[in-house]
């Protein structure tokens, strides 16, 4: 499912990522890449934050739904 579609505060396994090769290679060096885990803290319309490691960062709406989680 779409990490914009997951509910929120569960821990969550990213099974692929489908975003152009500049866009993954940036979100794998922030931990975003497939076979890691991330906790999806809150979503909105307009985007959603997800909790990686020790950080938080916010996403966009377009980029979250590219973010395929189990």
């Amino acid at each position: 499912m779409p990490l914009d579609m997951a509910p929120t505060g569960r821990t969550l396994t990213i099974t692929k990522v489908t975003a152009d090769e500049k866009t993954a290679r940036r979100l794998s060096e922030l931990g975003i890449a497939a076979g890691q885990s991330i906790t999806l803290a809150a979503a909105s319309a307009g985007g959603v934050t997800v909790i990686v490691g020790e950080g938080r960062l916010c996403l966009d709406g377009k980029l979250a739904r590219g973010i395929l989680v189990a």
